[in-house]
């Protein structure tokens, strides 16, 4: 007789951005021809630009010639990339071999996945607030009692907050498996090296392992601020990258992204090379590999032409994020990040929660946020607003609140 997982049973009824569309969708149908502009789903909005998109036609075409065709590649991904991608952290004074870079088809992925080759008994730590999927994907692996509230029994929070400035004290207690997100996705807080360097010597002193997700890298514009954790000296003994091209590079749509697992990752019961050999294996057996065509487009990507394009286009949303921000701050918010990330962390007013100030958004300014308490316990009282979106769109979701947000 087949059984289910019992452990899908524990999840939250409905992902938190189903709710936010579901409470979007019930507004339009109450309030016909109003005009909803959503600064809620970290989704891209410009055009791909143009060397990236000559990348993508490339693989399109050696599909179409028999003499170019190719079936299967390599499931860690195709070596030309793998090489550049180990370049690009050259660049930034990383040295890596190319078969520790494994080429995927998303962050979002890879966060999930990653966590199949540790035990199931390990104890986790993730920020918070922090991105659903690390609290969820593990969540469905076993590793949690069941949801109090808005926390997992077994799961270990740490709590990032305006005393903190939005980045957690080490655990007090030892744990398995880290996740920590820089720049972070809700609040936008970047680390520093300082702090990132603190959670290394605890990992390597413990023989935990730091999942380290950098999807947002891309958007650091201060050259203070570490973009990858390999910047920090020990990291490759006990951290594991996760990036992504689907911000940098307009790739939500796409599919493209990598982890970083090197060979002298080390943990309680494995030797160096041992983790990285069986984040090999997992890939071979359950994946074929990222789309020629996308990884075509990765190369372009990474090419010196595309670096300077895709540049010009974070630097566009950017622009957006510094907009929100100075409508926000004019109206007497309290507003964090949105400097060296995309993403803006808003104090809710008064006493006010966090789903509670999104119906009010919604409600005066037509603006679709995130609400906080989605991503975590310390998420209530906060919003999230996006600065992905086209520039008209902003100025227009900037006037609205301008105009509209009684406070």
């Amino acid at each position: 007789m087949a059984r289910t997982n019992v452990n899908y049973e524990k999840l939250s009824t409905s992902y938190l951005f189903v709710d936010i569309a579901r409470r979007k969708k019930a507004f339009e149908k109450d309030h016909p021809g109003v005009t909803i502009l959503s600064l809620g789903i970290g989704d891209t909005t410009e055009p791909i630009p143009p060397s990236v998109i000559e990348g993508l036609t490339l693989g399109v075409r050696n599909l179409s010639n028999v003499a170019t065709y190719k079936g299967y590649g390599d499931e860690q991904g195709d070596a030309r990339l793998r090489e550049a991608i180990a370049r690009s952290y050259a660049q930034r004074g990383v040295s890596m071999d190319a078969d520790e870079v494994f080429v995927s088809d998303g962050a979002k992925s890879d966060s999930a996945n990653i966590q199949s080759i540790f035990a199931q008994e390990s104890v986790v730590a993730v920020q918070d607030p922090a991105y659903p999927v690390y609290v969820d994907s593990n969540v469905i692996a076993g590793r949690t009692g069941a949801a109090t509230g808005t926390t997992y029994d077994g799961i270990v929070y740490l709590p990032c907050n305006e005393r903190n400035n939005f980045f957690p004290s080490l655990p007090a207690k030892k744990v398995d498996l880290i996740y920590l997100c820089s720049p972070n996705n809700p609040t936008g807080a970047v680390a520093t090296k300082e702090q990132l360097s603190a959670f290394v010597r605890y990992a390597r002193e413990r023989r935990a392992v730091i999942i380290f997700d950098a999807a947002y890298s891309a958007f650091i514009s201060d050259p203070a601020l570490p973009r990858s954790i390999y910047e920090v000296d020990g990291a490759k003994e006990c951290a594991i990258e996760i990036n992504s091209f689907s911000k940098s590079s307009g790739f939500t749509g796409v599919r493209l992204a990598w982890s970083i697992v090197p060979k002298t990752l080390a943990a309680e019961d494995a030797a160096a090379g041992r983790l990285h050999a069986m984040w090999h294996r997992r890939q071979t057996t359950m994946f074929n590999g990222a789309s020629r065509i996308s990884q075509e487009g990765g190369l372009a990507a990474l090419s010196e032409r595309g670096i300077a394009e895709n540049k010009a286009v974070t630097g566009y949303y950017m622009e957006n994020a510094r907009l929100i921000r100075e409508c926000l701050v004019r109206k007497g918010l309290r507003v964090f990040g949105g400097v060296n990330a995309p993403y803006l962390w808003v104090k809710t007013p008064g006493a006010m929660g966090s789903w509670e100030f999104f119906d009010k958004m919604l409600s005066e300014t037509h603006v679709v946020v995130t609400p906080g308490a989605g991503m975590g316990p310390s998420g209530e009282g906060y919003i999230r607003i996006s600065a992905f979106g086209h520039r008209s769109a902003i100025e227009e979701a900037v006037r609205n609140i301008d105009a509209g947000l009684v406070l």
